[in-house]
């Protein structure tokens, strides 16, 4: 712990959901314990949109949060930023025009390569506005007007360079629930109250619940993985309204899965859990025999689900992204699917690594040995240092 006056002091705007409902908010959380341990202050800054339906109202929630980060006497200020987290609206990108030029400005793309606000604008506009630093189609003046970019993976920090000649720092993450103490035990207890027969295999999924993340696939694969495993179990673990997805269309999407399940004839193998606690989140994940995260754009490293199922040793399959993935796809540290969408791949894989203790094991012990790297002490000391260069400090 760094005492006092020797403490850096960052405001930290972000997205207004709560960590429930949230992955960015949770890891904001996460970050914020993290960089305190670090010698760091940090003040959450939620950006929230003023009350009613009027366009504007996210602008006034901007302009909001930019006041009330003038007022905290912070030495910079670090936005955490993904167009989910402001349910997509345009006017958080202003915040660097309220703020004082002083002030260094970093941000945190957590999302990036796949919106433009205004999405009508033609791509050799963007380019000329993007490659003179003037806007930049996601983020506003964010990235432009930044001292620093931080990416969380190799594919975001290409695109922004290719964008915007935007050199960013890569600063991975790290998984969103910790191995809690007795979530062994815990995770025994929770196989018996979903009534799983002993021996019999679970299969978990384990974050928000969304139409991208291949739930539709996995059911699909069931009636495959029964013939051979009659017994076999899935736990569908983590809630399904989120900022990606509204109160209404997360309604619809679990009736969706679950109309699914009865059509596939496995009704009585699914578990939807909704939203877990960390504590209970830890023990979903030490009660599987195999996490099965069947994205469909595949999985990475950004992941944060994917590294808490690593850091909890569990075998893990995983779809492959285009590309052929990064440093997670040549660890050895997953069973990769070759397609993505596919139930009967899907089906393939998982039973190969059903069949296989020793496969088991060994992608158990990658798992955590890859894990190890990624932890929040590492996050929060390279957040620290750089905002240590940026601000003239030496260490100490």
């Amino acid at each position: 712990m760094v005492a006092g006056s020797d403490r850096i002091r960052v405001a930290m705007p972000h997205g207004p959901a709560p960590v429930e409902r949230d992955g960015v908010s949770d890891y904001v959380a996460h970050l914020v314990r993290a960089l305190d341990d670090a010698g760091v202050t940090v003040v959450p800054v939620p950006v929230r949109p003023a009350d009613g339906r009027s366009p504007l109202r996210w602008l006034t929630g901007t302009a909001r949060a930019a006041e009330r980060v003038r007022h905290l006497g912070a030495d910079l200020v670090h936005v955490q930023f993904a167009p989910s987290a402001y349910r997509f609206s345009g006017m958080p990108g202003l915040l660097p025009l309220r703020l004082p030029r002083s002030l260094p400005l970093v941000t945190t793309v957590h999302e990036y390569g796949g919106w433009a606000v205004p999405g009508w604008l033609p791509g050799p506009l963007w380019s000329l506005l993007e490659r003179a630093r003037l806007w930049d189609r996601e983020t506003g003046r964010l990235v432009p007007a930044s001292a620093a970019v931080i990416v969380t993976n190799d594919g975001h920090a290409g695109v922004v360079r290719a964008r915007t000649g935007v050199a960013t720092a890569h600063v991975p993450l790290a998984p969103n629930v910790a191995d809690h103490a007795g979530a062994t035990t815990a995770g025994r207890r929770l196989r018996a109250e979903i009534g799983l027969p002993g021996g019999a295999p679970l299969l978990v999924f384990f974050g928000f619940v969304h139409p991208v993340k291949g739930i539709r696939h996995l059911i699909g694969a069931l009636p495959a993985l029964r013939r051979a495993h009659p017994d076999l179990r899935l736990l569908v673990a983590g809630g399904f309204t989120s900022q990606a997805l509204p109160e209404a269309e997360a309604r619809a999407f679990r009736d969706e899965l679950t109309a699914l399940t009865h059509r596939h004839g496995v009704a009585d193998a699914v578990t939807f859990t909704g939203y877990l606690t960390p504590e209970r989140a830890s023990a979903a994940l030490h009660a599987a025999d195999v996490v099965v995260l069947p994205f469909t754009a595949g999985v990475t490293l950004k992941s944060g689900a994917l590294l808490a199922a690593l850091a909890h040793g569990r075998p893990t399959v995983v779809t492959a992204p285009d590309g052929g993935g990064d440093e997670l796809h040549r660890s050895g540290a997953v069973a990769v699917v070759p397609e993505r969408r596919d139930s009967a791949a899907l089906a393939a894989t998982v039973g190969r690594v059903l069949a296989d203790p020793v496969l088991r094991r060994r992608l158990a012990e990658r798992g955590r040995t890859l894990a190890a790297g990624y932890a929040w002490p590492r996050v929060a000391a390279a957040h620290r240092d750089l905002y240590r260069r940026l601000l003239g400090r030496r260490d100490g």
